[in-house]
């Protein structure tokens, strides 16, 4: 096996880059034909018309005189978001940045509320910073159809091997593990991660050990050497009004009255839909330091597996305090305990919204609502209680 290094010659790192083919982004000189494919799908055409609406038709003109995927995304991707930010949101805002650098690369791992929008509003905050835009971990459950593939892949995302068999999950997990080290070192690329598998349905946000082993596989020098060249960053990214918060509730009941529930790949194209056109208050990037800062007394001398877990805990605690806790959480977590012990971060008005608010969305799903509410309470609720488990006063 040839590794990836700094002092490779050209045709050994063109083999590298090889190895990644099949999940990595396309390039600049490999848009064009994919742009093409694109513009000729109908269904790709219906989706760009629903989405940029009468401007859809000049769109599609552009595309295929886009020269490279950063006009691409400047000029297609973050007006669309702007619109969605515009429509669907209260605004989004973020904690400083004054601890990052343009020039270097960052790995933010966090937490997962929105199939599409949690990364895709990371690169409008980096996008008015000043920074380059993030590379993108997208699960190929969610590659429903050819137009998606080609989509997500120019618009810099890489693609996560899903539900294999152990052998192939494995070499999968290699392969994932190693692109995204060569993407921080070689490419000089950030790249974005969700903390687990798939979204937070309960608002419980909790980081997958699994996740940290992955990123360790391709480390060849010690523990301490490989975190620290991943420059990994805990992100928070928090909503006034949980994105297809109601279908989640649904899914929870729906997979503990059937254990056989499965979702559709279906339903993942109604959450990806839904998160653009639902309502979903204000949005807040809580940013933590790089890890780097704690490694040496998260790492050393620990054996592998207390260190990955050191590290898990770690990114959990500061998700859960970089997370802003919006009136939303403080009801849930007062309503949820019968207790007032945050009336003060709420006003009357707040409480009667949230309250209408899930009072209609409870009765949008065929389920007990003694049973339903309870769940709805806890999805807000969680950010809230695992500050206090936390960071006890």
């Amino acid at each position: 096996m040839i590794l990836c290094t700094f002092s490779l010659p050209l045709r050994h790192m063109n083999q590298c880059m090889e190895r990644f083919d099949d999940i990595r982004p396309y390039t600049d000189d490999e848009m064009h034909n994919q742009m093409r494919s694109l513009i000729a799908d109908p269904v790709f055409r219906k989706v760009a018309e629903m989405l940029y609406g009468k401007e859809s038709e000049q769109v599609l003109r552009m595309l295929p005189a886009l020269e490279s995927i950063d006009q691409f995304q400047n000029s297609v991707i973050y007006p669309l978001l702007e619109r969605i930010e515009t429509m669907s949101t209260g605004g989004i805002t973020f904690s400083t940045m004054n601890h990052f650098h343009p020039e270097d690369n960052y790995l933010f791992v966090s937490n997962h509320r929105d199939i599409i929008l949690d990364s895709a509003f990371l690169n409008v905050v980096m996008h008015r910073n000043g920074f380059r835009k993030t590379e993108i971990a997208i699960g190929d459950n969610l590659l429903i159809y050819d137009w998606i593939e080609k989509l997500v892949r120019i618009n810099r995302s890489f693609i996560v091997k899903r539900n294999l068999g152990i052998r192939e999950q494995l070499a999968a997990s290699n392969q994932l593990s190693a692109y995204i080290r060569h993407t921080l070192t070689r490419k000089g690329e950030s790249v974005w991660i969700a903390q687990r598998e798939g979204r937070t349905k309960d608002g419980n946000d909790l980081t997958q050990a699994a996740l940290i082993k992955m990123l360790n596989m391709s480390n060849d020098g010690s523990l301490l050497e490989g975190f620290f060249e991943l420059n990994i960053v805990p992100m928070a990214i928090s909503y006034e009004i949980e994105p297809c918060g109601i279908s989640k509730v649904a899914e929870l009941l729906n997979r503990k009255h059937n254990p056989g529930f499965l979702k559709t790949q279906e339903d993942d194209l109604k959450s990806m839909a839904g998160g653009f056109m639902m309502p979903k208050g204000r949005v807040h990037f809580g940013f933590g330091n790089p890890l780097n800062f704690k490694l040496v007394e998260l790492v050393h001398g620990k054996k592998a597996n207390e260190a990955i877990q050191s590290v898990v805990e770690y990114i959990d605690k500061r998700i859960y305090y970089n997370y802003k806790r919006w009136p939303s959480n403080y009801i849930a977590s007062d309503l949820l305990r019968n207790e007032e012990r945050y009336k003060g971060y709420y006003a009357p008005e707040d409480k009667e919204a949230f309250w209408a608010r899930m009072d209609l969305e409870t009765a949008s799903i065929p389920f007990d609502r003694e049973e339903s509410i309870p769940m709805y309470l806890q999805m807000y609720a969680n950010p809230v209680i695992n500050f206090e488990k936390n960071f006890p006063e």
